[in-house]
């Protein structure tokens, strides 16, 4: 049972985030105002944080700001913003992921799953649940990858690139976050590696449509968490 502190101020969607989240375990403990939202941290001491940006009270920025410079709880931004500026700009001031409204639940619980198990594993205590989209299941700690309930045989590269995109299901990484991701290298505009370890995921997980991994042109690429039927 995990502990989510969500802080947001629109009832309906932290009604549907509560109640989705209950059905997995997870205890949530919803805060409407950013000005409230330190002191019941502190109360709380929640092992993720759901925060919206555009509060009352006192800014989502700044929240995220003050959590950051008191702990290095999980914190996951959920927003109707879609600048790119607002994405770097709370990166940069300590958040772990980045969530554009409106999102689907299961999505939200893949991306909070991926948080939690980065955490655990920097504390040494690794969580070994799986990454579940659909038929697919990917148990990160002992490296195995479940595809209809068949063991699915993946060269190094491809068990890694999956599990990148994977853990960040819905949300579209560009070749240079992939790489930077993978290998610690920059994209060079020439290395077509990514591309190639795409097509080969493609045939082994039947995605003759390119439905389960996306191509967004001029983006990158995008796991579709509801396609793993």
């Amino acid at each position: 049972m995990f502990r989510v502190m969500l802080v947001e101020d629109d009832a309906r969607l932290a009604q549907l985030v509560m109640e989705y989240l209950a059905g997995y375990e997870f205890t949530v403990d919803l805060v409407t105002r950013g000005d409230a939202a330190l002191e019941r941290f502190k109360a709380l001491s929640p092992d993720v944080v759901i925060l919206d940006l555009m509060l009352p009270g006192l800014d989502g920025m700044v929240v995220c700001r003050q959590i950051r410079e008191l702990s290095e709880t999980p914190i996951l931004i959920l927003t109707a913003r879609e600048d790119s500026y607002d994405e770097v700009s709370v990166l940069e001031q300590g958040a772990d992921d980045f969530v554009n409204k409106p999102v689907q639940p299961r999505v939200l619980l893949a991306r909070l799953r991926a948080l939690l198990r980065r955490a655990q594993g920097k504390s040494g205590n690794a969580d070994p649940a799986a990454l579940e989209f659909g038929a697919l299941s990917i148990i990160a700690s002992d490296r195995v990858v479940t595809w209809r309930g068949e063991h699915c045989l993946l060269s190094n590269t491809e068990y890694k690139l999956l599990l990148v995109l994977a853990e960040s299901a819905g949300r579209v990484l560009s070749r240079d976050a992939l790489l930077k991701k993978m290998r610690g290298i920059e994209f060079d505009g020439l290395d077509r590696s990514i591309d190639n370890c795409i097509s080969k995921l493609r045939r082994k997980f039947d995605d003759v449509d390119s439905e389960k991994i996306k191509t967004v042109w001029g983006e990158g690429y995008l796991f579709s968490p509801s396609a793993w039927a």
